[in-house]
């Protein structure tokens, strides 16, 4: 089910009035909504791999109550890798099992060796590789004694497959999420008011923002061979608009979701594009996924503690596997790699922590060196996305050649959107910078605009050019869908 689809519109308040006016006063009932509701929710799109979460659910709340059980290191091992195995196993599986035959194959006819290929017409799960890091998460947690492992498997149920980030975010740790489904939840007007805020500006970036850029961006990556160089750079600038309304869109809306019952998620984006440097950006994009890289792998190997050469692998490791993470493609794994390039300049020089606070915190516009710094990092990131959008590795070097040629020179050829999407585009930029130090932009609203006939003639603005579009564009799935 899609967040931006009539199934959801229908099935959002449907299960708000029955979480808040039929279940309210009883936490159990609620909790067991929650995970009939994120079932509904996650069956819409293929009710047959419902049996993956349940299964992974009852592996992980199981060894969670023997990894407190075991008396001996070496057996709490054994359930621990048990949980990892399993979870990774499902996840290699649907995720790269075609990947790692087809390489295989390749391999040996390099050699001169032919190998029958035998790839399988899998079908990705949605939201895999998100719920197999949640739960590993809870294991690993409990493994190192920082979570006591739950008892009540239906709060664990709902934590697991809890739908509003569900199929792709924010990974959430169980030691922030698990203990909110033990407490009693109160309505609160305030909170279920800010959630409706963010859900907004959510659905504005992903079917204002992303769909219209998607169809650019689209336009020119599948016909690069008919553009020129300056076009194709105007298509990587699109897509990058594209996946991050997409992604941080999703986000907010899930994140605004769950404070319409009652819970707190974690902030997954804070502005990445206003970032400063590669380090201020990897700090800023999909927060969930680059500290659970941190906490579980990087962290793990040695970090940044051992010497030169440990901390250059563990910076490879870690940005290459989080290619890998994305896709079972090339052009994913490069797409790591280089940004780790991008990073470990950083790195060795102590300035892959510079920049914590937003740029020109408590004022109106950046210095011009600030300015330049913006622009470099987000042309380093425009370049490193051309990788993640293309086919494979030769169409992604093809357009980088054809990109520096004689043609950059040329005048780009802009795909008619119409010029009110460049007026919506620039109100976007904008709405972002103003409000670059709130976790959204909408957030203070209220307290930064006394007058409630502005607030409400912007929320009118935001809702009826989203509706617009909603019926007028073509709206595509999530990009993170296909994660």
């Amino acid at each position: 089910m899609l967040f931006n689809s009539i199934d959801f519109a229908i099935f959002l308040p449907i299960v708000f009035v029955l979480y808040w006016f039929v279940t309210s006063n009883n936490l159990k009932s609620q909790n067991i909504l929650i995970v009939l509701a994120s079932y509904l929710f996650y069956g819409w799109w293929d009710w047959r791999f419902l049996s993956l979460i349940l299964f992974s659910t009852i592996v992980d709340y199981t060894i969670g109550k023997q990894l407190i059980k075991a008396d001996r290191q070496s057996k709490k091992k054994i359930y621990l890798w048990t949980s990892i195995l399993v979870n990774l196993g499902f996840l290699g599986f649907f995720k790269y099992y075609n990947f790692f035959q087809e390489n295989f194959v390749e391999a040996f006819s390099f050699f001169g060796t032919k190998i029958n290929d035998s790839s399988l017409d899998i079908i990705l799960p949605v939201g895999i590789s998100f719920y197999t890091f949640q739960t590993l998460s809870y294991t690993i947690d409990v493994y190192k004694r920082k979570l006591e492992p739950t008892k009540d498997f239906i709060a664990f149920s709902a934590f697991v497959s809890f739908f509003p980030q569900l199929v792709a975010g924010p990974i959430e740790r169980a030691t922030h999420l698990l203990p909110q489904f033990y407490k009693k939840r109160i309505f609160n007007y305030t909170k279920a008011v800010d959630g409706m805020r963010q859900i907004l500006w959510g659905l504005f970036k992903k079917v204002v923002i992303a769909d219209n850029c998607a169809q650019v961006a689209n336009e020119i990556f599948n016909n690069s061979e008919n553009y020129s160089g300056s076009t194709l750079v105007l298509g990587a600038i699109f897509f990058s608009f594209q996946i991050y309304g997409d992604f941080s869109g999703y986000s907010d809306i899930a994140i605004g979701t769950s404070r319409l019952f009652g819970f707190d998620l974690m902030k997954n984006f804070s502005f990445p594009y206003f970032s400063r440097n590669i380090g201020e950006f990897w700090r800023r994009w999909h927060i969930s996924l680059n500290t659970w890289f941190r906490d579980y792998l990087y962290i793990p190997l040695g970090g940044s503690r051992g010497g030169l050469w440990m901390k250059i692998r563990n910076t490879f490791i870690i940005f290459i596997v989080s290619g890998f993470w994305h896709g079972a493609n090339w052009t994913f794994i490069i797409w790591g790699a280089l940004n780790a390039l991008y990073f470990l300049p950083l790195m060795l020089t102590n300035k892959n922590r510079d920049y914590i606070d937003i740029v020109a915190k408590g004022k109106i516009l950046p210095s011009l060196r600030e300015s330049f710094m913006m622009l470099a990092t987000f042309g380093l990131t425009v370049f490193a996305w051309i990788f993640f959008r293309s086919e494979n590795i030769n169409h992604a070097y093809q357009f980088i050649i054809d990109i520096f040629s004689y043609s950059l020179l040329e005048v780009p050829y802009f795909p008619i959107l119409g010029n009110q999407f460049f007026i919506f585009l620039l109100i976007f930029f904008i709405i972002e910078w103003i409000w670059r130090e709130d976790n959204y932009p909408l957030e203070y609203l209220s307290k930064k605009i006394n007058s409630n006939a502005i607030r409400y003639s912007l929320y009118f603005f935001l809702g009826i050019t989203t509706y617009y579009y909603a019926v007028s564009v073509n709206s595509n799935q999530f990009i993170y869908f296909q994660f």
